[in-house]
């Protein structure tokens, strides 16, 4: 049988906390690769070194101020915090997290639930991620907190900004300069409508997105959530841009594809028939060697 489109290694989530459910869901779904974003690291270590099915990659406990979110809260699992006093221990748990195997590092920025970080430490833990060659990722809430992170050097946002509207001037800039990861489907009322606005308008001005659940935050599939393709569509990222979004840089896991079309409804791809997975691994074994997958869109910051 032919099957004509684009060979893929499923599609990414970006935002995902394994801890909280049972990553054996995984097994069966349209995703080849999840980003955890906050997990502690000897768990989250050793499950990526036997995946549920998808790729994981992960950036362990979540860096935060003393008496920070998420350190009140019952569902952080055990070790999966670390409440950064100064630079000094900025700089062991940023090691620790790359010698753990993390790919990113995850900063809590929630004012809304506790103390958070002055924009000195923030750049301290940027310039010290940044030289192990890890983007910091950050959960920015509360007033003003999502507007200071591009100018603090921060990569991306773990949630799309849905505290406050950002003026158009400063969703601009944000386009240029940071990518923001969706989790729409996880809100409702006005915090869902704040966040539906400001995405519209910053993919509007080219901003990068990347799909993203929080899984674990409710009751969600664990697989190509429905609600968060429907959101991100009411948003304005459809089409081929909504395929970028769930689409990696680099290859994902053993899984196989097919996409019929640059700008197909995702919820379309089905299995690689057999000889496009031949095919796929004669190619990999000439293939020198396989990139790392990044948070920077695949053609460059815009």
């Amino acid at each position: 049988m032919s099957v004509e489109g684009t060979l893929i290694g499923g599609f990414t989530d970006h935002h995902v906390h394994l801890q909280l459910v049972d990553p054996s869901r995984l097994r069966d779904s349209r995703l080849g690769r999840v980003l955890d974003l906050g997990s502690a690291p000897a768990a989250i270590s050793a499950l990526a070194a036997d995946p549920p099915g998808a790729t994981v990659s992960y950036a362990g406990a979540f860096l935060t101020a003393p008496g920070g979110y998420p350190s009140d809260r019952d569902w952080a699992p055990e070790g999966s915090i670390r409440e950064i006093a100064d630079v000094d221990a900025a700089e062991a748990a940023v090691a620790e997290m790359k010698e753990a195997g993390a790919s990113v590092i995850k900063v809590a920025s929630n004012s809304t639930a506790g103390p958070v970080f002055d924009d000195d430490m923030i750049r301290a833990i940027v310039a010290i991620a940044d030289r192990l060659g890890l983007p910091v990722v950050v959960h920015a809430e509360g007033a003003g907190e999502a507007q200071r992170m591009p100018q603090l050097g921060v990569r991306a946002l773990a949630h799309t900004p849905f505290t406050e509207r950002l003026s158009d001037v400063e969703v601009s800039r944000q386009a240029g300069r940071i990518a923001w990861i969706s989790t729409l489907a996880i809100h409702d009322g006005a915090a869902r409508e704040i966040a539906l606005d400001n995405l519209r308008r910053f993919h509007a001005h080219g901003g990068t997105v990347r799909y993203g659940t929080d899984l674990g935050n409710g009751d969600q599939p664990a697989d190509l959530n429905p609600a968060e393709v429907a959101a991100l569509r009411e948003a304005g990222v459809r089409g081929g841009a909504l395929i970028r979004a769930l689409v990696p840089v680099a290859a994902t896991a053993e899984r196989r594809f097919v996409l019929p079309a640059h700008d197909a409804d995702p919820f379309d791809i089905v299995p690689a028939p057999p000889a496009h997975e031949a095919a796929r691994r004669s190619h990999a074994q000439t293939s020198p060697h396989t990139r790392a997958p990044r948070l920077s869109h695949p053609e460059g910051s815009r």
